[in-house]
């Protein structure tokens, strides 16, 4: 299955790529995607910005400094639980209503960047938690400066399964980041490369564009994966 949809995104999208749809400026004649890549690389520095350095911290304490038994452990996984089986659509209802109308920020990059903050903190509390029991005690007994460094290629594989989330979320960011296509400053509307695709095929005249996309966003999430893998 993996097979046949990579090779039937290859053949539909390949040979409709060309150097137009690389132009430093979107218009309805090229529908360039490179504000789209721009756009992508911001808004996955920005939430990874946000959300891994809380939720390795919190990883940390939990492993490393919780009491046994401590009933905050208990709630905070289990609202960890919680928070990661949420559907994006409804982290997209929620970022809308807070981000976007309460706290006035508008369709913007900081908004879309701060649900998937939230959407992905889970998936990197998880991760780096799991990197950190599995270093063994003598190395805790020894020093805590040995156990961070042992636990990394977890961590960090953890941290780029949640940039393959980014880079492939649409529905949370339709509703907080909009769907402009420029290059955005933090309180601007842009949009991502999947939304960029899902926008040319819903309007059904850029068909080919929109194969074309769907080329360059299978081939960064695949290279997301791989470097999980590979770390």
């Amino acid at each position: 299955v993996l097979l046949f949809l990579i090779g039937y995104i290859l053949v539909s999208g390949l040979p409709h790529l060309k150097p137009s749809l690389f132009s430093l400026h979107y218009t309805s004649e090229n529908v360039s995607m490179l504000p789209a890549i721009v756009t992508t690389v911001e808004m996955t520095a920005l939430a990874l910005l946000l959300a891994v350095p809380l939720g390795l911290f919190t990883a940390i304490y939990l492993n490393e400094y919780a009491k046994r038994g401590n009933k905050l452990v208990g709630v905070i996984r289990v609202t960890t639980e919680t928070l990661s089986g949420i559907p994006s659509i409804v982290y997209g209802l929620f970022g809308m209503l807070f981000f976007v109308t309460q706290l006035h920020w508008g369709y913007s990059l900081i908004a879309g960047a701060m649900t998937l903050a939230i959407m992905i903190l889970p998936l990197i509390m998880r991760t780096a938690e799991e990197a950190l029991m599995s270093v063994p005690d003598s190395y805790r007994e020894g020093s805590f400066r040995i156990v961070l460094p042992a636990a990394i290629p977890g961590i960090l594989s953890g941290i780029i399964l949640a940039i393959g989330r980014i880079v492939g979320e649409t529905a949370a960011l339709i509703f907080t980041a909009g769907t402009m296509a420029q290059i955005p400053g933090l309180t601007q509307s842009g949009r991502t490369l999947a939304i960029h695709m899902y926008v040319l095929s819903g309007e059904a005249l850029h068909m080919n564009e929109a194969n074309a996309t769907a080329v360059v966003l299978l081939l960064v999430v695949l290279a997301m994966n791989a470097l999980s893998a590979f770390v």
